[in-house]
């Protein structure tokens, strides 16, 4: 039951009714006994200093961010945790007594699924499909994992050269185009590789990521950061090939409950999230 005790939380994006949040986060709250409420909140581009500055007012104790908030709210908080400031992106904002601090929990959400199968990255490579905002996430987390190398495979590496630089003080980051001879020999060395792109995303399932499965190391892990479809043409070409794989459900739910421990100082219940996940997933 809310009260006039009831703490505040919520997402703010635009649109916003598609977002999962609210089915993962109350689950949680439920499972826990916690006296906390958890909305998704609409707020236009145009509108997110009044929206930021009303969520202070209103003593919400904090929110989650999507997008296209994600780089913008930045410059409104009164400061940014480290990770958040690498990745260029906030996607959660704690209140401490009008303190506004933002924090990016994608990349735990995303290094969670790997901790959970005891997948040790240490000096080994990592292959990335993509460079857009979600890659810049996923980099880091493998980075601080203590990987040798990510090499990054795209359709145009110019674009994104500037990636190599912005990552440079904390380890290598490679750029390579995904059809060419040395992106395949890398391929070949790797013992991750994840799909970033929205390639294969409902409603165009049948898209997927251009690679040559007889390229890739047999024994590498693949990983789609994408959970709509569950599998996507990309983990099904490689579960054919023999590969072990993993969607993007359980970083959904991992920056879910990262976000929400440090709203509330609890331990989450990551199961329980997951399970509420994949119901409002099938219904």
């Amino acid at each position: 039951m809310i009260t006039g005790k009831t703490q505040n939380l919520g997402v703010i994006g635009w649109p916003i009714g598609h977002s999962l949040s609210p089915v993962l986060q109350n689950a949680a709250i439920a499972n826990a006994g916690m006296d906390y409420n958890y909305t998704a909140l609409p707020v236009k581009p145009e509108d997110l200093p009044a929206a930021v500055a009303g969520l202070k007012a209103l003593n919400y104790r904090g929110w989650n961010v999507t997008i296209p908030h994600k780089t913008a709210i930045m410059p409104l908080l009164d400061g940014i945790d480290e990770a958040a400031r690498i990745i260029g992106a906030v996607n959660a904002v704690v209140n401490d007594s009008g303190k506004l601090t933002g924090y990016n929990t994608d990349y735990l959400g995303f290094m969670g699924a790997l901790t959970a199968r005891n997948i040790d990255l240490s000096n080994k490579l990592a292959v990335l499909l993509g460079a857009g905002g979600a890659a810049r996430a996923v980099i880091w987390g493998l980075l601080k994992a203590g990987v040798s190398e990510v090499v990054l495979g795209v359709r145009n590496p110019v674009k994104v050269q500037s990636l190599t630089k912005e990552f440079s003080a904390y380890g290598k980051v490679t750029i390579r185009h995904w059809e060419d001879e040395d992106f395949f020999q890398k391929l070949h060395d790797c013992a991750l590789l994840v799909n970033t792109t929205p390639l294969g995303m409902t409603p165009k399932v049948e898209e997927c990521p251009p690679v040559d499965w007889s390229k890739v190391r047999a024994d590498a892990f693949v990983y789609d950061i994408i959970y709509t479809p569950a599998e996507t043409c990309f983990l099904k070409e490689a579960k054919a090939h023999g590969h072990k794989t993993v969607n993007g459900e359980e970083m959904l739910a991992g920056q879910g409950a990262a976000a929400l421990a440090l709203w509330t100082g609890c331990k989450v219940n990551l199961d329980c999230m997951r399970k509420a996940l994949r119901r409002a997933l099938l219904a």
